[in-house]
Order: structure tokens, then sequence, then C-alpha cells
């Protein structure tokens, strides 16, 4: 647990900016380090540098501050990212099996991997096989492709990033799959009824007040099963997010939202659902809870 006092003692002694003829610190952007730094992450930060905690989440996730500027549209800031040549370039080189990447960006690929990893294991125990799939922020097909190829699911994937959707259905014609649809929209706008829902860390672009109706959606769609992962909000990270306030600097991504496991699943319940077992991925840069979730009938 981070020692507040110590943190703030330090800091109020300290000038957030560089003495002359000092080396420049590394960019924290406000609270976060740029994937895109091309130099290693040092070993270990001292206090007034470690404001940074690089929560990210696949598909339609990105690292960003942790402060929370009021009026933000946070659908329009992600799909833009998304969309743009910098944020969907550096997102599907990190969901590739490229090696230009570095230390922190393969550390975010392995972690969702393993979170994608651990759905198609969980899913693979009741088959799949023939029924109808929606993977709600598909990105590049992590997901969507291989619970088509492999489960045999009938998969209708969407993601709010045209960007994304056409390298997802690109990835998936060289694979040989074939999805139901793939489709650009908002998980708003998603409709219909499906055996299975995913949604893979895209709930960390959901501010807390609008998680919940987040929920109710997903699950809205569900008629079997619900998979669903956030970014842990843990103390250590409240606090980092508290510290991460006090240095300057825009976002070059886009907010990043934790959520308790508690209110998420308190929101599952709400939309009827019953979290049916959970799985905590812990990387060096990338943290991801997972949820199966199953419609209280089925208890």
């Amino acid at each position: 647990v981070f020692c507040a006092a110590a943190a703030a003692a330090r800091l109020a002694c300290a000038r957030l900016r560089p003495a002359a003829g000092s080396a420049p610190r590394r960019d924290v952007t406000g609270g976060l380090v740029d994937v895109d730094a091309p130099e290693d992450p040092p070993k270990a930060l001292p206090f007034d540098a470690a404001v940074a905690v690089p929560i990210v989440a696949g598909t339609t996730a990105a690292l960003t501050v942790l402060r929370e500027p009021a009026a933000i549209d946070d659908k329009r800031e992600v799909e833009g990212y998304f969309n743009g040549e910098v944020g969907f370039g550096r997102w599907n080189k990190i969901y590739s099996d490229t090696d230009d990447v570095n230390s922190v960006q393969l550390d975010i690929r392995v972690g969702h991997q393993e979170t994608v990893d651990k759905v198609l294991e969980w899913a693979a125990e009741e088959s799949v096989a023939q029924k109808t799939w929606c993977d709600l922020g598909c990105g590049v097909g992590s997901l969507a492709i291989p619970v088509a190829k492999d489960l045999g699911a009938k998969v209708h994937a969407s993601d709010i990033s045209a960007a994304m959707v056409a390298e997802a259905s690109r990835r998936a014609g060289e694979a040989g799959v074939s999805f139901a649809e793939c489709v650009t929209q908002d998980l708003e706008a998603a409709s219909g009824a499906f055996d299975v829902v995913s949604c893979v860390d895209v709930m960390i672009h959901y501010p807390t007040d609008k998680m919940v109706d987040m929920v109710q959606k997903l699950a809205s769609l569900s008629t079997e099963r619900l998979f669903v992962s956030f970014a842990p909000k843990t103390p250590q990270y409240v606090a980092l997010k508290a510290i991460g306030g006090l240095f300057p600097g825009p976002s070059k991504t886009t907010r990043a939202y934790l959520h308790a496991e508690k209110d998420v699943e308190a929101a599952l319940r709400d939309a009827g659902f019953d979290v049916k077992r959970r799985h905590l991925t812990a990387k060096n840069f990338y943290f991801s809870t997972l949820f199966e979730a199953v419609p209280r009938a089925q208890q």
C-alpha cells in the first residue's frame, strides 16, 4: 500500500519541473506512462515518478491518464482514438505477432491474451458449437476469431471503431473464418438475443455512473452466459490516481475507469445474473478481472 503522507511530503519538496541542467523526467502524461515510450520502463520508480499505473484493457482500450476531467464525451473520444492512425496503429501492433513492440506493449499483449484464453477455456467446458455469440468491442478479433474457428459458434462481432472492424474482418478472412456479422456500432446500439455475450476489456472506457447501464445492456442481450472483464479498483490504484492528479499534462489517449468487483457484481445481480466464477490477470502493465455470469434462473 502506498504511503500517501510520505508521497505528499516528497512531492511538496520536489519541483515538478526539472532543475536546469538535469535530465528531463520520463513523460507520465498526468498519470500514465505512454505505451509508445521507446525505452524500457525502469525497474523501480521513486515516489515522485511513480504516479502512473498502466491499466489497460484490450480490444477497445488504451493506456490513459487516470484523472477524470469534466465534460468529456468518452464514447466519441474512444471512437476517434481507435479510428486514428496513432491509436489504431498502436493497438493493432500490440494485438499481433510482430516483434516491433517495446517491453510494455509486449506485457500488455501477454496479459490480454491470458484473459482471452481464459474465456475460451471456460466457454469450451460447455459446447457452444452452432450457438450464437455476440462479441461486443471485438477490436481486431482476438476473441471473436477463435470463438468462431475453434469453438464453432456463430459469431456476431462489433466495435465502435471502423478501423478495428475492418482489421477483424481481414484477419478472419486470413484464418478462413466467416462471422455471422462484423459491424461498426457502439455497444448501446446492439440488439437481439444471443446464447453467449462477451465484452472483454471494454468497461475501462465507462465511468462509474455509466457502468451499471452498460451491464444492464449486456445482460439484456444474453440468454445463457455472459463474459465481461474490467480494470479492478484497488487501494493501490486509487492512491496512484490521486498522486497522478498532482502532475500536469494532457491525455495522449483516452481515460481509464477502474471498477470495484463488488460494484460490477452488484450491477450483474440487479440485471438478473450471478457471477459463476472469476479470474484476475495481473502482469506488470496489464490488470483485468474477468467474470463469467449466468442468468439467476440457471442456478
